[in-house]
């Protein structure tokens, strides 16, 4: 260890004592007796089980294995953060199998695989031109009743190429590793993913994306489609499994594969490091913390890329609290439970950004998020990895330390040791907003603190 801090340990302290004095950051005093400029692997082993014992990474499960997006009493369900959502389900679940828990992850893709076998009618009738794609709620529905598996009938914005894409690569890199055998309707269901992503021309489509708003051709959402071809077509290229991957007499090929690989790569290069290029104003954007999950977990962008990409992110989108997903994203904007009311917080605003817009009096204001520090931290803590540069060292330590100050404290409005979703403005200070825990904060918390075991 010496060898890698040596003569940075100072450096290291300074910087990172500067860090959590200017930021503040650090909201639970107690385990921020824990937290130091540096570790030893001892350190970290401290940590995880000082928040194990605190319950921060508790993660109870509906019994047939699928996640609530936040663990909320009765005075939560106002939210809908009790639903299911696919996109979250699916890091939550990618969580567990980078902790050695690979049993929850298969379990959660299996009961994820039996609720798209029951509604896969959404796919077959907009592959057959019987559905309009256009219209949000013909497509395969991402956030559902995970109790039931069934369909939720309250508008929302489905049109999520992103969610559906990290279902498909999540799945085929777990049955690429033997631990989910698919089955023949299994692979009559991943091929009606392709099918749907060819018919909808996903590398040219406007889609609602990870935060579910206004709908634009998103190169975050692109990047997930890509990386999930690339695994399919992987576990296609596996015997039995190219045989079974059919819809009807339509076969997905390794040669139909590469040509949709082909067609998304062309397109993001096109786009990237930008999130959109449209002309349009509300659809263009610059950036979008969203992009991060393209270089981890993915790994869908080359390095060069990868580091405008994360840059882009710390020079715009980083505050003192967290990570803002982008610059002008007015949900949870200052004051916002006191200018509206709890049912109309979390509806669907994709058709009517403007009213929502309204609320955020400048930029800069923006809520910040905390599941975007634990990702930065793994990013430097795999480059750390492979190029032993104390200097990503340094960053893997400093963005960690910035997701366990986010860890809720106890004079907080909701309840401590816990990963909240964001801190939001109210009354001109930081707070965390209603939606405490946050499971994927704390599946991403979990994998930070897992990478710097590695480079420890």
């Amino acid at each position: 260890m010496e060898k890698y801090y040596g003569k940075h340990v100072d450096i290291l302290k300074k910087t990172t004592e500067k860090l959590i004095k200017k930021m503040n950051i650090v909201n639970n005093q107690e385990l921020g007796n824990l937290i130091k400029p540096q570790y030893t692997l001892q350190d970290i082993h401290q940590i995880e089980s000082f928040l194990e014992n605190k319950g921060t990474f508790s993660f109870p499960a509906l019994e047939n294995g699928l996640f609530s997006a936040a663990l909320l009493g009765k005075e939560g369900e106002y939210t809908g953060y009790t639903n299911i959502w696919v996109r979250d389900n699916i890091h939550i679940a990618h969580a567990h199998y980078i902790v050695g828990k690979g049993e929850i992850a298969a379990k959660n893709l299996k009961t994820l695989m039996t609720y798209f076998k029951k509604h896969q009618e959404r796919f077959e009738k907009i592959i057959t031109g019987e559905a309009d794609a256009q219209e949000t709620m013909n497509r395969p529905h991402i956030r559902f009743n995970g109790h039931r598996l069934e369909e939720i009938q309250e508008k929302w914005a489905h049109a999520q190429n992103d969610a559906l894409g990290y279902f498909l690569w999540f799945y085929c890199r777990l049955a690429n590793q033997g631990l989910v055998v698919p089955q023949q309707e299994d692979m009559k269901i991943l091929a009606l993913f392709v099918l749907y992503f060819q018919t909808i021309r996903y590398w040219e489509d406007e889609d609602s994306g990870h935060w579910e708003e206004v709908r634009k051709i998103s190169a975050s959402s692109m990047g997930v489609v890509v990386a999930a071809l690339k695994e399919l077509r992987q576990l296609i290229n596996k015997t039995p499994f190219a045989s079974d991957c059919k819809y009807g007499d339509q076969l997905v090929t390794d040669k139909l594969l590469t040509k949709l690989i082909e067609k998304g790569t062309t397109a993001l290069e096109s786009i990237l490091p930008a999130e959109c290029i449209q002309s349009e104003p509300e659809k263009k954007r610059q950036y979008d913390a969203a992009l991060l999950f393209l270089i981890s977990p993915l790994q869908v962008v080359k390095k060069e890329v990868a580091d405008q990409i994360l840059q882009d992110v710390i020079n715009n989108l980083q505050g003192e609290y967290g990570i803002r997903r982008y610059l002008g994203d007015s949900y949870w904007a200052p004051d916002y439970k006191k200018k509206l009311s709890a049912e109309s917080r979390t509806v669907d605003f994709s058709d009517d950004m403007l009213s929502r817009e309204a609320l955020l009096p400048e930029e800069g204001l923006e809520a910040q998020w905390c599941i975007f520090d634990p990702i930065v931290s793994v990013i430097f803590g795999k480059r750390f990895q492979e190029t032993r540069q104390e200097e990503d060292l340094l960053k893997q330590v400093r963005y960690l330390n910035r997701s366990l100050g986010q860890i809720t404290g106890e004079n907080d409005q909701v309840p401590a040791f816990r990963c909240p979703e964001m801190y939001y403005l109210e009354d001109g200070q930081y707070v965390p907003n209603d939606h405490v825990p946050l499971l994927w904060t704390q599946a991403n918390l979990i994998v930070a603190i897992k990478e710097i075991e590695k480079s420890l």
